[in-house]
Formats: structure tokens, C-alpha cells, sequence
């Protein structure tokens, strides 16, 4: 009886370390904050309303930019501080940041929300949710204390 063995060509499961996860979550959030801001451009008269000066209930002013860029550039930082942080921080950053992005993201619901922007929130709150998760369950090691 003639045995052949036949090599097989399986994909190599590499394992991605989670700091990386981290860091493409929150990339991903990025990549939908852009695009919802920049959809919500199509709704009819957001263009005129924003050449009159004004987003939602807002006025827009150097304060409002400000405070637009600051909201967005912590989740933007995170995605290197995520890679960069050590570990107990990174883990606390991320938590913390992810939940207090949480109600930011729902209150662009506020007034009137299309179905892309409630998709678009869902998504978003869902990648925040994962963050926290990974976050939460980062892998610890074990120490043995020694005693004399």
C-alpha cells in the first residue's frame, strides 16, 4: 500500500499583539468620524447653514473649533498612544477615553439624525465598546513573590 502525505497550504494564524488591536480600533473610529462629517455635508441646507456660521445649535467661532478639534484629536492621539503607552496606562487611557467618547458620539444624534448618522453611531459605539472590552481584559502575567 503506497502512503503519500500531501503538504496542505493552511493560513498561518498570526497572532496580533493587543496593542495593535487597539490602535486599529481606534483608527477605524477615526475613518467613521471623518466620513459621518463629511456625509452630513449631502444633507440639504447643512452648506448654507454652515456658510451662515452656523452647525446644529451653534454658533461657529474660534471657541467652537477649537472645542470641535479637541474632541477629535484626543481619539486621533489614542491611536499611537495605544502602541506607545505602557501597559497599565494604555489600559486606563483607553478605558476611560473610549467611555467618555461614548455620549460624544450619541449626542450627534441630537436634533435632526438621518439613518447613516444612526448607523454610523451604532458602528461607533460598538468599536468604543470593543476598546473598553480589550481594554478591560488586557492579558496579565503572573508573579511569584518570593519570600526569605
Amino acid at each position: 500500500m503506497n502512503t503519500q502525505t500531501t503538504a496542505q497550504n493552511a493560513l498561518e494564524d498570526i497572532k496580533v499583539s493587543l496593542k495593535l488591536k487597539l490602535a486599529t480600533l481606534w483608527t477605524s473610529l477615526m475613518f467613521l468620524l471623518i466620513y459621518l462629517d463629511y456625509f452630513h455635508l449631502y444633507m440639504p441646507s447643512k452648506i448654507e447653514d454652515i456658510l451662515k456660521g452656523r452647525v446644529f445649535e451653534f454658533d461657529i467661532t474660534k471657541v467652537f473649533l477649537l472645542a470641535a478639534l479637541s474632541l477629535v484629536t484626543i481619539p486621533a492621539l489614542m491611536i499611537f498612544l495605544s502602541v506607545a503607552l505602557p501597559a497599565k496606562v494604555n489600559r486606563w487611557a483607553n478605558i476611560i477615553t473610549a467611555a467618555v467618547n461614548i455620549p460624544f458620539i450619541l449626542f450627534n444624534l441630537a436634533g435632526e439624525a438621518w439613518i447613516h448618522m444612526v448607523f454610523g453611531a451604532v458602528v461607533e459605539v460598538v468599536l468604543l465598546c470593543l476598546i473598553i472590552r480589550y481594554a478591560w481584559k488586557w492579558p496579565r502575567i503572573e508573579t511569584w513573590a518570593t519570600s526569605v
